[in-house]
């Protein structure tokens, strides 16, 4: 398990030169810092003796003057160190998020992992400017209270004597307020990940009248963060009081001894100044609060990454599949399971190369979790799929993509054009091939009514929830793999519309493998194959006709459940605006 000190040290490998700047000039600082006193403890001596002072002065100048610039490069060092750690773990992140397929898990809401992704991500990138920045005060400290020493033992003992209790108080600080920093920011997260699942379902709340019951649901772990804020404040409150009690004595104890030397011929009247100024540095280490609640936040944001930079990835294979492979699709004894159900099982599936497969069944029977499989969007738990022959584990990235593309139920948006979004997968794809890749799909017709046709941005394009369908169509067309997976890719469209999409992707696919997660008997029908699935298993394969001679195959297509989608999306009706949906899967 990757620890959270080695994801943030990894990260700072990576931004070494800011890391190196921002600790050199800590450094100097602390070293320009502790030597203004001594020297400003000459000057006031032969300020006193009626000594030349010229030299001490121009010492002290040169010291402040050091301290000046140091501290104005380690601002713009930390600033750049920082900045660039964050981004890398929010790189970090996000591959290892979209490469282990996480987002949306039941482990890692989409709310949740945003939270991550953004406050942990910080939080956590934020530690090594505080860790810099504290060990440059507390190194500050320390050479306040060996010059106290040097000065006088007596002085040095005096100020000694708080610290035990100043490492009590950071101890307990440190050892409260770390799981009370995770549980808080755990607990966040579950409110973002429910309002963000809240306004994905908004249309359907507010034609439900369900607003009231959905507030309080996302509202319910409220008190619990008011409680861990409350803990938190309070945790603070004790601490600087604590804090606050110790720092008077300490500071009175020290300036009592330094009169005392003082009238005893102990030290000079520079060296007494000079003991001010050391206190007042080594007090540096009594007052370091607000950078153990960083160092204490950082500590939760970087365990709260390291979760999701700890799922597995699968590996990927060395192995390009033949160019002149057909597309036959195997499943042999695939199990998936979710938690303690199992959503597929020990399936055994052949598609033949070419073949039109409608895969049915009622919601919760794994429809989409088997088309899935077919392109390695997930893993399954026991089992093998396999193209022309050749486990999916083997295939490079590469070839795997060139070999399957899918078309989702609910496409994201993504490019900048209507042309971009449809050649997303193939930058290359000349203009030609977008405008005949569109025109299979049946979006040609409303492309031609934006503002600037396939020019139109994206942010000024209005479409329907059966256009961004069609544009989703369109993608796989110019993508064109050899197995093609349409996870209920028409169901925004009216019945006619899907008809003529349907009729127009036999065509442009004529000899592709394609599998159709159907939920309409029309998409059924004009398949060559249909695989009905119940309980997780294959309980029937064969034409659509002969399937409809069954009464339970029959069911599946009654009012009511002939549209439902497996994972309970809001309904998108083909007129009503969409708001460039996310993919599921």
């Amino acid at each position: 398990m990757t620890s959270p000190r080695r994801l943030v040290w990894d990260a700072t490998a990576r931004t070494r030169g800011w890391f190196v700047l921002a600790s050199a000039t800590a450094v100097l600082g602390a070293a320009g810092t502790l030597a203004f006193p001594w020297a400003m403890a000459r000057a006031l001596d032969a300020v006193v003796a009626r000594r030349p002072a010229t030299g001490p002065v121009l010492v002290c100048a040169a010291l402040l003057a050091l301290v000046v610039t140091t501290g104005a490069l380690q601002t713009l060092a930390n600033g750049g160190y920082g900045s660039g750690t964050v981004a890398a773990l929010r790189r970090s992140l996000s591959r290892r998020a979209l490469d282990a397929g996480v987002p949306g898990t039941a482990d890692f809401p989409a709310g949740d992992l945003a939270g991550r992704l953004s406050a942990g991500c910080a939080q956590a990138g934020s530690a090594g400017v505080t860790l810099v920045t504290a060990s440059a005060a507390v190194l500050t400290s320390l050479g306040g209270v060996v010059a106290l020493w040097l000065l006088d033992w007596r002085i040095g003992l005096c100020f000694s004597l708080g610290v035990p209790p100043l490492v009590l108080i950071a101890r307990g600080f440190m050892n409260r307020g770390s799981g009370l920093f995770l549980q808080y920011q755990e607990t966040q997260g579950r409110i973002s990940a429910l309002l963000l699942e809240a306004l994905g379902g908004a249309r359907t709340i507010g034609a439900s009248g369900t607003a009231a019951v959905e507030t309080r649901r996302v509202l319910e772990p409220l008190p619990e963060l008011s409680r861990t804020g409350h803990r938190v404040w309070a945790l603070q409150r004790d601490t600087e009081w604590q804090v606050g009690l110790l720092i008077p004595p300490v500071e009175v104890l020290v300036l009592c001894a330094g009169g005392l030397a003082l009238l005893h011929g102990d030290i000079s009247a520079g060296e007494l100044a000079a003991v001010v100024g050391y206190t007042a540095l080594a007090m540096a280490a009594l007052d370091q609060l607000d950078a153990l609640f960083a160092l204490g936040m950082s500590a939760a944001g970087a365990r709260r990454v390291a979760e999701v930079v700890d799922q597995p990835v699968p590996a990927p294979g060395t192995r390009a599949r033949p160019a002149s492979g057909p597309g036959t699709v195997t499943l042999s004894g695939v199990t998936v399971r979710s938690g303690t159900r199992l959503v597929l099982d020990s399936v055994d599936l052949v598609v033949p190369a070419g073949t039109a497969l409608a895969v049915v069944g009622r919601s919760g029977a794994g429809k989409s979790t088997l088309a899935a499989l077919i392109g390695r969007l997930r893993e399954p738990d026991a089992g093998l799929v396999a193209i022309d022959g050749v486990p999916l584990p083997e295939l490079t990235p590469g070839a795997l993509r060139a070999a399957v593309g899918y078309a989702f139920e609910r496409p994201a948006l993504l490019g900048k054009t209507v042309a971009g979004t449809i050649a997303f997968a193939r930058p290359d794809a000349s203009r030609e091939e977008v405008a005949a890749a569109a025109g299979a799909a049946r979006a040609d017709d409303f492309i031609a009514r934006l503002p600037h046709g396939y020019d139109t941005p994206l942010k000024d394009a209005p479409l329907s929830g059966g256009e961004v369908q069609r544009l989703g169509i369109a993608r796989a067309l110019v993508h064109d793999p050899t197995v093609v997976v349409l996870d209920d890719a028409l169901s925004s469209l009216d019945t006619a519309t899907e008809a003529r999409v349907g009729s127009a992707l036999a065509s442009a696919w004529s000899g592709r493998t394609r599998v159709l997660i159907a939920h309409r008997v029309s998409t059924a029908a004009r398949a060559d194959l249909v695989a009905w699935l119940e309980n997780g298993r294959v309980r029937a394969l064969g034409p659509h006709q002969e399937l409809w001679q069954l009464d339970g195959y029959r069911a599946l297509f009654a009012a009511g459940t002939a549209t439902a989608s497996e994972s309970a999306p809001e309904a998108v009706p083909e007129h009503a605006p969409h708001p460039h949906p996310q993919e599921s899967v």
